[in-house]
């Protein structure tokens, strides 16, 4: 069986245009579902595909309760589709108001992001008076260093957001949580930005396999 895509469904049928043309409230959980997936696999359908996710989280409503593993009981899932679901369905914290009281907080709740990520994310947490997460947004790819990693770019974002406070978080795709040297001058640079700013770096968590490494915590900052 050839792999179906949305594109190869009738136009008329399609999910998308039928949301459009009747109502978003007329679809089914499948067929919302199926918009996101945008293709099935090589011997299932994206309707079928989306339709046997349902099945196995029980009740859309429990979408939060699947995981990365169970996403790949599904035979044909594959764990490029599964990664990229998961971040967009189950595991985007930024759909919830999120508070971070520690760096536990933050490992917790953004952990996911890298998950079977190959290279160097470098994301930052844009927080209020009240450390709640106004935005989270990813800056920069590849290794991490001071050429890499522009100042401007990560303090712009906080004018832009108007964030009393700034958590770095970036990943090492080894699972040694350890900083490297230049992680240490790069968040040193930055503090010291941060500082004149008046926008402080609350914190930069280095996230590996299972573990994470606090600036903050280990009285780096």
């Amino acid at each position: 069986m050839v792999m179906e895509m949305i594109r190869d469904v009738p136009i008329e049928e399609r999910p998308r245009e039928r949301g459009l043309n009747n109502g978003i409230e007329k679809l089914s959980n499948s067929e919302l579902l199926a918009i996101i997936l945008r293709s099935g696999t090589k011997n299932k359908s994206v309707q079928e595909l989306a339709f046997e996710i349902i099945q196995l989280a029980g009740n859309i409503t429990n979408f939060h309760n699947l995981t990365f593993n169970k996403l790949l009981m599904i035979k044909g899932m594959g764990k490029v589709k599964a990664f990229e679901l998961g971040k967009r369905i189950y595991w985007e914290p930024d759909r919830k108001e999120i508070k971070i009281k520690s760096a536990q907080d933050v490992f917790e709740n953004y952990q996911n992001l890298f998950v079977n990520v190959e290279q160097e994310q470098f994301y930052c947490l844009y927080l209020n008076n009240k450390n709640v997460v106004i935005e989270r947004k990813l800056l920069f790819m590849g290794t991490i260093n001071r050429s890499i990693v522009h100042p401007r770019e990560i303090f712009k974002n906080a004018y832009l957001t108007s964030a009393s406070g700034i958590i770095c978080i970036h990943n090492h795709p080894s699972g040694d949580i350890n900083p490297s040297d230049e992680d240490r001058r790069l968040t040193k640079a930055l503090v010291d930005i941060g500082q004149f700013q008046s926008i402080p770096i609350l914190d930069h968590v280095i996230i590996g396999k299972n573990s994470y490494y606090s600036f903050m915590e280990n009285d780096l900052l």
